[in-house]
């Protein structure tokens, strides 16, 4: 599906296209009930054309051979041309996330038989897909009956893949850390393999726009006077921005749950799950871990899971997406019912 979004287009001034894949269910034809919907948001990389063979025909395959039950599927690009926009609304890229929840789905309500209530709307993404889908649930409690994020990139800002921005002060470095000796950013087979910085400025060499830690910038920060985003880190020194770190505070998920836990606490009891290896690629677990504690602390029901030895990209061996998908027809047939 192809749809105009009103609200981006009247952000940038031109026609802005929002774009999914629906994936209808074996049996949709033959039937007039409605379905639980699932919103699923790729990692960073993936493109609109990518979504039907890379992840259309696994879920099709599966509802087919009944090992999951049957949903629709709502296969969403949050691809742009400075990387992702993760669904969130944004200084630089606009207001997607809300118009995600107040213009594309209710279109999709109106064309396909969706449960169009929360218990019958769920999301879930891996990498930069699954923040966008904590995100989501927990700026738009209301609307959504329950998150299943993997891998997401760091929900907690105390670590941002090893370094805290949330305490940054003047002198802070993004690419040292206090005893001056580097953060790692990569590992693979358990052993890292490169730094903050030499990532960093290898996407510096490749252009200003579509690498990961522009793309951060694109979604967090204030727009600068020429356009762009601010910069959080000075590329070639990695000194952080305190300006611009206090900035993203508003899109650290942690930080937003531990202040506003009063009210979203109820909202969303029950439905945060996150899946997470204990050797991600990135050092993801670790932000997570953060964000366990800060949730047990509030009390609340949060399921994570960490899943031994698994990386950022072979999380999902063994059935994992069965699992999930399994776990949310279960939430949509109880909440039926009560």
């Amino acid at each position: 599906v192809d749809f105009t979004s009103p609200l981006l287009s009247a952000f940038h001034g031109r026609p802005i296209h929002m774009r999914a894949v629906v994936v209808l269910p074996p049996s949709y034809a033959g039937k007039s009930r409605r379905f639980p919907t699932v919103y699923l948001i790729p990692g960073f990389g993936a493109m609109a054309d990518d979504l039907p063979s890379s992840f259309g025909d696994e879920v099709l395959s599966e509802m087919s051979d009944r090992r999951a039950p049957e949903m629709i599927y709502v296969l969403l690009d949050e691809s742009l041309p400075t990387g992702t926009h993760e669904f969130a609304d944004s200084a630089n890229n606009g207001p997607w996330g809300t118009a995600l929840v107040t213009e594309l789905i209710p279109w999709l309500e109106s064309k396909y038989r969706m449960e169009a209530k929360p218990e019958g709307r769920f999301v879930t993404g891996h990498s930069s897909g699954g923040w966008a889908a904590l995100w989501l649930q927990i700026t738009h409690p209301d609307f959504f009956g329950g998150t299943w994020a993997t891998s997401p990139d760091p929900v907690d800002f105390r670590n941002f893949a090893g370094p805290d921005i949330a305490g940054a002060k003047p002198g802070s470095n993004i690419y040292l850390k206090p005893d001056g000796s580097p953060w790692m950013l990569v590992r693979m087979h358990g052993k890292d393999v490169e730094s903050f910085r030499d990532y960093a400025q290898q996407e510096r060499v490749l252009g200003d726009y579509g690498g990961q830690m522009s793309s951060f910038e694109w979604v967090f920060s204030p727009r600068g006077v020429d356009g762009g985003p601010l910069p959080l880190f000075n590329r070639v020194t990695g000194e952080i921005d305190p300006t611009v770190a206090h900035a993203w505070e508003k899109y650290d998920i942690s930080r937003i749950l531990r202040e506003h836990w009063a009210t979203l606490g109820p909202k969303l009891k029950g439905k945060i799950h996150i899946f997470v290896g204990t050797a991600d690629s990135f050092h993801l677990e670790t932000s997570v871990g953060l964000l366990e504690q800060q949730l047990k602390s509030l009390g609340a029901d949060a399921a994570i899971t960490y899943l031994p030895g698994r990386t950022h990209f072979d999380l999902y061996e063994g059935e994992l997406s069965i699992r999930i998908a399994k776990e949310m027809y279960s939430v949509s047939q109880v909440q039926r019912h009560e």
